[in-house]
C-alpha cells in the first residue's frame, strides 16, 4: 500500500470503458496514474496484449488491451482516520 510520510494514503480511481460493454468498470488502485498509463501502453504495444490492473483488495481486472476504449484516471489523497491536525 502506498502512503505518504504525513499519514495520507495515495489513491487512484480508474474508470475503464471497454468496447461493446455498456457499463464502464471502476477500479480503485494503489498504483500511480503513471503506472496505470504505462501498463496500458505496454499492453497495447504487445501482440495480443492484456491490460492487467491490480485493485486495492489484491484482486485483478484483466482486459484484452485492444478492447479498451478509454481510461479516466483521477488521483486523490485520502486523509487518515483519526483526529490528526496539521499546523503550519
Amino acid at each position: 500500500m502506498a502512503g505518504g510520510t504525513d499519514g495520507r494514503e495515495h489513491r487512484v480511481q480508474v474508470r475503464i470503458g471497454v468496447q461493446f460493454v455498456p457499463k464502464e468498470l471502476v477500479v480503485d488502485t494503489a498504483q500511480s496514474a503513471d503506472e496505470v498509463q504505462q501498463t496500458l501502453a505496454d499492453a497495447l504495444a504487445a501482440e495480443h496484449g492484456v491490460f492487467v490492473l491490480k485493485d486495492r483488495r489484491a484482486g485483478r481486472v484483466v482486459i484484452p488491451a485492444d478492447r479498451v476504449g478509454y481510461l479516466e484516471i483521477s488521483e486523490d489523497e485520502q486523509r487518515s482516520v483519526g483526529f490528526g491536525t496539521q499546523y503550519t
